[in-house]
């Protein structure tokens, strides 16, 4: 355990240029371009070809949760702006009461411009289906992420509320502000569940015609709901890996969907970094099922798959996953995760990655090499070399374990 701890943040960089990093994303998802990595050989292609580069008749696992536009901004009497940004639900927790929520909520924030947010309540107008809301934001602690109470009339929905005057949070290294068309470019066509406050991008490259020309393929599709926070965006500032903080996400995974994976065992593509800590997850979930360590909404913290005795096979864990909703009458799996996967993690569900290319020292930079190994240097450095675009709404990725 002590040496994935001593993993040096400094192997994991590299030089990315500003123009490198794509601010925009291509008019047509499905045109950008796709590296492939397989049997340790690069190649290229681009993204509508990517049912000649999948193994055959594979299960591709995407996360259809939905990015909500999470940026508040309010004006105070002297002029001065404030900009509270909704990270994540405290009362009530669950996402779709939240949004359900009339007249009272509270969520875990950041605020911009704090410092100048000395009143106890700001108070922002506005006008939905002809009635006229006053809404108010009460800051209930201090720090870095304050609580903020919310308070409102009419009856109106929270979800109504920030689709109204909401922003979407498109990532800060764009250094940019959203605009209208980010509300549907910074969303997967395959986006259902609301909660994200980042995209899991590497479905961005999707259309609904290259998933139905996959399906004509016998490609099969299932998916997972796992509400991405800001702290995908967290850049590691220790030296070592053992002293980075991850962030915790909740996720939902469907019975059907642990059904197909066993019967699709071995020829399994996620969809994004997203979608590989929640099916590596579902795996320690299983060994505290075997446990009888029981909960409405299960944990896997960071450390957990290197220091958890494994004593249970994956197939065998799933079948034990499935015995415990089927006992429970649950269709679903609720948990929430704080995985770090890094290099000389041995992953038990997923076989083959597609993902976009990640900041330099970042966690999901040490989940790609966890699956490829150093190998990801020569990968970088060829999308560098051949003019790749990086980051969110850059260019995919076809990565074989």
């Amino acid at each position: 355990m002590q040496d994935y701890k001593k993993i040096e943040i400094s192997d994991f960089d590299y030089s990315l240029p500003d123009e490198k990093i794509a601010k925009y994303p291509l008019e047509q998802r499905h045109t950008s371009k796709l590296l492939v990595y397989k049997d340790k050989k690069i190649s290229e292609t681009h993204f509508y070809n990517i049912d000649t580069v999948l193994p055959k008749n594979a299960l591709l696992i995407s996360n259809d949760t939905k990015v909500i536009q999470a940026r508040l901004h309010f004006r105070k009497e002297t002029g001065a702006k404030i900009e509270i940004f909704c990270l994540e639900p405290l009362s009530p927790t669950d996402y779709n009461l939240m949004f359900q929520s009339t007249n009272t909520c509270k969520w875990k924030c950041i605020v911009g411009n704090q410092k100048k947010w000395k009143e106890s309540v700001l108070t922002k107008e506005l006008e939905i289906e002809k009635q006229k809301i006053t809404l108010t934001a009460k800051k209930l602690s201090s720090g870095a992420n304050p609580t903020i109470l919310f308070s409102w009339n009419n009856n109106i929905e929270f979800g109504q509320i920030l689709e109204k005057i909401g922003n979407i949070p498109i990532p800060p290294y764009l250094n940019r502000n959203s605009e209208e068309k980010d509300k549907q470019s910074y969303q997967t066509v395959y986006s259902k569940h609301d909660g994200s406050v980042a995209a899991p991008t590497a479905g961005l490259h999707f259309t609904k015609e290259i998933m139905q020309k996959l399906k004509d393929k016998n490609f099969l599709f299932e998916h997972i709901t796992l509400h991405v926070g800001a702290g995908t965006f967290k850049p590691v500032k220790s030296e070592t890996i053992g002293e980075h903080e991850m962030h915790f996400e909740h996720f939902t995974v469907n019975k059907t969907l642990i059904e197909n994976i066993i019967k699709n065992y071995g020829n399994i593509v996620a969809v994004g970094t997203t979608s590989v800590r929640t099916l590596e997850s579902i795996y320690y979930i299983a060994l505290k099922i075997a446990r009888k360590e029981y909960a409405e909404e299960f944990t896997v913290n960071q450390w957990e798959a290197y220091e958890e005795k494994q004593d249970i096979n994956i197939l065998d864990a799933l079948k034990l996953t499935i015995d415990y909703l089927n006992i429970n009458n649950l269709t679903k799996l609720r948990a929430k995760t704080q995985i770090m996967i890094v290099p000389g993690y041995k992953f038990k569900i997923i076989n083959v990655i597609i993902t976009n290319f990640h900041q330099p020292k970042s966690t999901l930079l040490l989940l790609i090499s966890a699956i490829i190994g150093t190998n990801w240097k020569n990968i970088y450095s060829y999308a560098l070399k051949n003019k790749f675009r990086f980051l969110s709404y850059g260019d995919s990725s076809v990565l074989y374990t």
